[in-house]
């Protein structure tokens, strides 16, 4: 089914089951020898959701089979956790320069407020749905997870006024700022709004914040890249899910991110998956780097003026 701007998930289906199985790469890529990655929370709570193939890909029973763990995306978990530790070592580096405030937007599985060594006086908001918010809190409480920052949750769904929410939860528009949108802004939401978002980002950073973010189109708007699409379908439905991962995200063009940044004087360094591999010590990507979404999606860290 298509998207519409009215449309409703959890993390068991639709747009929501990309948390699910990201979370599930995360951890599949933390068993692994020399893991650029380390998600003790990721397990839990694939588990927790409940969908079989993710929580095989979780466990690592999956990868450990003929490269099944692929599910029809090539080096799919080497590019989960690569995109993992892009993201890690941007918080790590805002935390660095003394930064204090940090926000994930669509946070969905994402366990950094629990699992990252946040510096004294910091507060992580993280913003997503009601229930997304309120099924990860509750799991990781029963598990015992704390927070080394001061953890403040926005429940709401950011085709809403998100940054009143954020704002009645203490956000502060005077302190400098650390935004992460991973797995956001690649199809998943109409251009207008995309734009909508990162102009409400803009408005509400200080001197000296940042955004990281990837972007684009995660299944690609070519014919390889449709074809891809339903080739990972397939094997999802081989192994016991019926998802159309072509109708998760927006047909048509879909905003440069960095274009859009860079036009309101942020600066920006942008770089492509290939890189994240190379960063993070993972063998090449090779022939598919010119497959989606390698080829489809990129990544930017950018700074306000």
């Amino acid at each position: 089914m298509a998207r519409a701007d009215d449309d409703s998930w959890d993390l068991a289906n639709s747009v929501g089951a990309t948390a699910t199985m990201v979370a599930a790469a995360r951890s599949a890529a933390s068993r692994r020898p020399n893991a650029v990655v380390h998600d003790q929370y990721a397990e839990p709570l694939v588990r927790a959701v409940g969908l079989d193939v993710f929580t095989r890909l979780a466990t690592g029973e999956l990868d450990a089979v003929d490269g099944a763990g692929d599910l029809g995306f090539p080096r799919m978990i080497d590019t989960f956790a690569a995109r993992a530790k892009f993201f890690d070592d941007y918080f790590a580096e805002a935390a660095a320069t003394g930064l204090q405030q940090f926000v994930i937007l669509a946070s969905g599985l994402d366990s950094r407020p629990y699992r990252l060594p946040w510096p004294a006086r910091t507060v992580v908001y993280e913003i997503d749905q009601p229930e997304v918010i309120e099924f990860k809190t509750t799991t990781l409480a029963k598990l015992g997870a704390s927070c080394a920052a001061e953890h403040r949750t926005v429940g709401i769904d950011l085709r809403e006024d998100w940054p009143a929410a954020l704002l009645a939860a203490g956000f502060d528009t005077e302190r400098p700022t650390a935004w992460l949108a991973e797995g956001l802004l690649i199809g998943f939401l109409p251009q207008e709004a995309e734009v909508r978002l990162l102009d409400s980002i803009i408005a509400l950073s200080d001197s000296g914040s940042r955004l990281a973010a990837d972007y684009g189109q995660v299944t690609g708007q070519s014919a390889d890249g449709q074809r891809q699409a339903q080739a990972m379908s397939e094997r999802w439905r081989e192994l016991g899910l019926d998802l159309d991962v072509a109708s998760l995200t927006y047909p048509g063009a879909h905003t440069d991110v960095a274009a859009h940044l860079w036009a309101n004087r942020w600066s920006t360094i942008t770089s492509d998956l290939p890189e994240l591999f190379d960063a993070a010590g993972l063998a090449p990507l090779g022939a598919f780097a010119d497959q989606a979404p390698a080829n489809s999606i990129g990544y930017v860290r950018a700074a306000a003026p």
